[in-house]
């Protein structure tokens, strides 16, 4: 293992904050979620999360989504406002009625926002809900609690979200950049001078001597890997290093984030288990 580089920045945040507005990738442009019921807190939420790359998101183009809210007019104007700040260009609404009519109003693209399906078996359970109100009604009448508690932890659910890959192929030389949300692969060298940036992993066949930004949205478990890892600046999410000028072999090596700083080690030195982590 090559060793801790030398930190340049902020440590890594490790809050878990439910964020109010969500911005991710989908298709060919952004998907922005705004889930607060207070939209004016939203586009603050929203408006720093862009400012945070700033230049990053420029030129892209997006759909808001309203999680269960209906902005005023004022509100509209805002979020229309902040995008065109930050070079956004507002495409399409997706919501309920009352978001068809603002989208129509405007001249956007409307989706509907689709409700959770019920399996057949699930529908079955509908039927019964009169019964089991009444068998909750006599379990408080007895004493006893509404709904039984579990003796054994029920496992995690995870939102598993869509990620596109960006494939370039040839060498990146001084100047160029490649800015994506989501994955990036490049075929090819990345020379000193060029820089790509990516929500998350950054993976080079070749020889990585520009600057990489892996994570580029905050997320710290990002890597960033190499057949030639030997970078000007490397960042992954919130954390910067700069090379070290110590001896490498020329070898494939990944960088990723322990202890809130950024480690690069040989690729095959890595357990299944990291691997997959």
């Amino acid at each position: 293992m090559r060793g801790v580089w030398i930190a340049q920045g902020a440590a890594c945040p490790s809050s878990q904050e439910v964020p109010m507005a969500a911005v991710r990738g989908k298709g060919q442009g952004l998907e922005i979620v705004l889930t607060e019921d207070d939209l004016a807190r939203a586009c603050e939420d929203l408006d720093a999360r862009l400012a945070r790359q700033p230049g990053f998101y420029r030129g892209s183009v997006a759909t808001v989504v309203f999680d269960g809210s209906v902005p005023a007019p004022d509100q509209f104007a805002r979020l229309s406002s902040l995008l065109d700040v930050h070079g956004v260009e507002l495409r399409g609404l997706c919501g309920g009625a009352e978001i068809e009519a603002i989208a129509r109003e405007h001249g956007l693209g409307f989706t509907v926002k689709t409700e959770t399906q019920l399996s057949p078996s699930a529908r079955s359970l509908v039927a019964d809900f009169a019964g089991a109100r009444a068998d909750i009604a006599a379990r408080r009448r007895r004493g006893e609690s509404s709904v039984p508690r579990l003796q054994q932890p029920q496992p995690q659910l995870h939102l598993v979200q869509s990620v596109t890959t960006l494939y370039h192929t040839g060498t990146l030389r001084g100047g160029q950049a490649l800015h994506h949300v989501g994955h990036i692969v490049v075929v090819g060298d990345i020379n000193p001078g060029a820089e790509v940036v990516a929500t998350g992993d950054i993976v080079v066949f070749g020889r990585l001597a520009g600057v990489a930004h892996a994570g580029a949205q905050g997320d710290d478990r990002a890597r960033v890997y190499a057949l030639r890892l030997v970078p000007v600046q490397l960042r992954i999410a919130s954390c910067i290093a700069a090379d070290d000028a110590s001896p490498r072999t020329a070898q494939p090596e990944v960088a990723f984030v322990r202890d809130a700083h950024i480690t690069i080690t040989p690729f095959d030195s890595l357990g299944l288990e990291e691997l997959e982590a």
